[in-house]
Parts: C-alpha cells; sequence; structure tokens
C-alpha cells in the first residue's frame, strides 16, 4: 500500500510594525495608505512580505519601515508583538504576518515611499473605535499593540522618556492619560507615583504656575521597572483638583 506523499501549504511569511508614540498630547500610530492593491487607497500597518529565504524577520521589519515610511528603523527598539494568521486575512493566499512593536518619543514625520501613497501619524483612538478603517486584519494588531504599550506604563519607567528631563507630577500625568486613554484623578496619581519608590526624584526648585501654588519639579529616578507598579483604574475618574 502506497501511502500519499505530504506536500506542505504554500504559506507566504510578512511582517507588520505597530510604530507608536506621542504628538500634541494623544497617542498616534504610524500608518500608510495603500498605494496597491489589495486595499489600494486603504490605511494600513507598514510592512510587507519577506525578500526572500534568506531575510532575517527583525531585519525585513527593519526594511520595510525604511522602505514604506522613510523612518531609520536602527533608532528603534523593536520587540515582538505577536505572529497572525487566520486564513482569509489577506486576498492574496495564506498570509502568515510576525507583528512588531516599537514605542518611542520624538519620532519624524514619515514620507511614503515604494508601493504606499501616503504615510501619516493618525490617533490611535480612531483606529480603535473604529472610525479609521484599515486593511486586513490590522486594527486588531494595533489593538495588541496599543494594549501592550498601556501595560508597558503600568510595570515600567517608560513614560517618564515621554517627559521633558524635568517635569512635574502633571506632566506625567499626561502621558498615562493619552496612552490609556482615560482621565486620571491627580490625587490619587500623584498618591501612586510617590508610592513606587525610585520610579521619579525631586529636581531642582519648583515651577511657577499661572495659578495656585508653585508646582514641584521632578526627574526620572533609577527604577526601571515599576513596584508596585501604576495599575490603570478599572473606571475613568472626571476628578478634578490640584496637582498634589
Amino acid at each position: 500500500m502506497t501511502e500519499d506523499r505530504w506536500t506542505p501549504p504554500a504559506v507566504m511569511l510578512a511582517v507588520d510594525l505597530v510604530i507608536l508614540t506621542l504628538r500634541e498630547s494623544s497617542l498616534k500610530v504610524l500608518l500608510i495608505e495603500r498605494g496597491v492593491e489589495p486595499y489600494e487607497g486603504a490605511w494600513a500597518l507598514p510592512g510587507g512580505f519577506l525578500r526572500d529565504a534568506a531575510e532575517d524577520l527583525t531585519a525585513a521589519a527593519h526594511r520595510e519601515l525604511e522602505e514604506e515610511a522613510a523612518m531609520d528603523a536602527a533608532t528603534l527598539h523593536l520587540e515582538h508583538l505577536g505572529v497572525y494568521g487566520a486564513p482569509g486575512r489577506d486576498p492574496r493566499g495564506r498570509v502568515v504576518s510576525v507583528a512588531y512593536l516599537a514605542i518611542a518619543p520624538g519620532l519624524p514625520e514619515p514620507t511614503a515611499g515604494t508601493d504606499a501613497a501616503g504615510a501619516r501619524w493618525q490617533p490611535a483612538d480612531q483606529v480603535l473605535s473604529g472610525e479609521l478603517e484599515l486593511a486586513f486584519d490590522h486594527r486588531r494588531i494595533v489593538e495588541d499593540g496599543v494594549e501592550n504599550a498601556r501595560a508597558k506604563l503600568e510595570h515600567s519607567a517608560l513614560a517618564t522618556a515621554f517627559c521633558a528631563p524635568v517635569f512635574t507630577i502633571t506632566d506625567l500625568q499626561r502621558v498615562y492619560e493619552a496612552v490609556w486613554g482615560i482621565p486620571l484623578d491627580p490625587r490619587n496619581f500623584y498618591r501612586k507615583v510617590q508610592k513606587t519608590s525610585g520610579f521619579i526624584v525631586a529636581a531642582g526648585p519648583e515651577r511657577k504656575v499661572t495659578s495656585g501654588r508653585p508646582a514641584r519639579l521632578f526627574k526620572a529616578g533609577p527604577r526601571t521597572f515599576l513596584y508596585p507598579p501604576m495599575v490603570r483604574p478599572s473606571e475613568p475618574s472626571n476628578t478634578k483638583g490640584p496637582e498634589e
């Protein structure tokens, strides 16, 4: 009896990138406007197929970011986000995509290249709400990337990288509000920050403000991982109050 020989399925391998930053106190995601089919004219994450079987995945991610958005990927720390391979996610065939995530301050304006008709920082909340539709399953990938970034702010000192070298508690709170997408109670936020030893340290004289008492100044502390973590509140708060 002759057994049928197994033939491996035809699967294409791609990379996608979720690049996040803060601009104008808003969390933004890098998107490209597709210049080719499928989904010509739609917004999507930068990414694409591996060039050949010898190309490394991370190298492909760096190349795609440089080709589609003219961004120097060498300046970013790309980390693995997830693998997406549901059948039907790409009309061109069975495509498995390895997604990478980077979140960093001070990223430049992108410039479209290769098969991209445009490249732009877009508000992440418009993607999460569905107001801005994305090609393929890229909305899901953005959702995973944003959730990963929000968790990073809970457990690491990443938020201080988005502040000036010297900042106030209010400056730091705005970073958390932008990434978490919810307003925070100033008094509770101040207590949580002060409870986390080594997160921030006092720096220099107080800063004068237009009204009320001067604001205390801080800088990033020596701690990289936060304990206890800055846990997100279960319900958003609209309470307004003084910085301290």
